[in-house]
């Protein structure tokens, strides 16, 4: 029996910039539009979070793919990861330079390879090889600035998950990752069970924060097995899964869908990028806490 499909996106927590929020709002929006014309015309929910993170990758207002943040040596390294709750699929890639769109290299490592996470030079040549695009560094939006402003106007990782008329779940997450990071600087984004995660018998969330702790809080895959090992409900899962990086010292947010199309996204920054059509069919948008 078909069900009605929901798609959650997050653009990124931390600060709130008003100055910014017209245009990351239409980014938003825009995302949102891409992932929902998959569900609406009866795609999966692998295809619709591709089409919204590939969106926000595009987009220069945000901290993933074009828009991403540089590393201490002036570099960007992107990170992305992907997976499909029917049968728990995934890929991701790591510090890979100047990739256009991560989510599709990870995508590509989920379906064209043994392996769950490439990193560095051999995820690279990898991508080269199926054909993906790659940009000099004045290609990416935050090139020519000076770090400090660009640190400041960057919202965080971005992301999505989505439920389709199958009742299948899928998440997706992308980064530029933290300005001025070290070189070969690995955060939560592309890495399975800590920024993405996805379980049909549970739920799908993608993360966005302090990247270091939600690792050590196994944030994602920790909101899934409150719901499976507790019976907690998606809310307090995720909830309670935040409020470990808190007391880790983090701060950050979360969107995320269960099998029966409920919807949470807590946060604890100041803000967070969201957006999201629920079962209700109708379109939000919203940047305050």
């Amino acid at each position: 029996m078909a069900v009605k499909p929901v798609l959650v996106l997050h653009g990124g927590a931390g600060r709130r910039r008003r100055d910014a929020e017209a245009a990351q709002r239409a980014g938003l929006a825009r995302a949102l539009e891409a992932g929902w014309s998959v569900l609406a015309r009866g795609g999966s929910s692998l295809d619709a979070v591709t089409a919204a993170v590939v969106a926000l990758e595009d987009d220069p207002g945000f901290n993933a793919g074009r828009g991403a943040v540089a590393t201490a040596e002036g570099r960007y390294e992107l990170d992305a990861s992907i997976m499909d709750g029917a049968t728990r699929r995934a890929g991701a890639v790591a510090a890979v330079a100047n990739l256009r769109n991560p989510i599709l290299a990870a995508r590509a490592v989920m379906e064209h390879s043994p392996h769950v996470l490439l990193a560095g030079p051999g995820a690279a040549r990898f991508a080269r090889a199926h054909g993906l695009a790659f940009a000099p560094a004045s290609g990416f939006a935050r090139a020519r600035r000076d770090a400090r402003t660009a640190a400041d106007a960057a919202p965080g990782t971005v992301g999505a998950v989505a439920r389709d008329r199958d009742g299948h779940l899928a998440a997706a997450t992308s980064t530029g990752g933290t300005a001025g990071k070290l070189p070969g600087r690995v955060g939560d984004s592309p890495i399975v069970g800590a920024g993405t995660w996805a379980d049909d018998r549970t739920c799908a969330v993608s993360g966005t924060g302090d990247g270091e702790r939600f690792v050590r809080a196994a944030l994602a895959h920790e909101v899934a097995a409150r719901m499976r090992h507790r019976g907690d409900s998606l809310r307090r899962a995720a909830a309670a899964a935040l409020a470990e990086v808190s007391r880790l010292g983090g701060t950050g947010g979360l969107v995320a869908v269960d099998r029966r199309g409920e919807i949470a996204m807590p946060v604890t920054s100041e803000a967070m990028l969201r957006a999201w059509i629920g079962r209700d069919g109708r379109a939000h948008v919203a940047i305050e806490r």
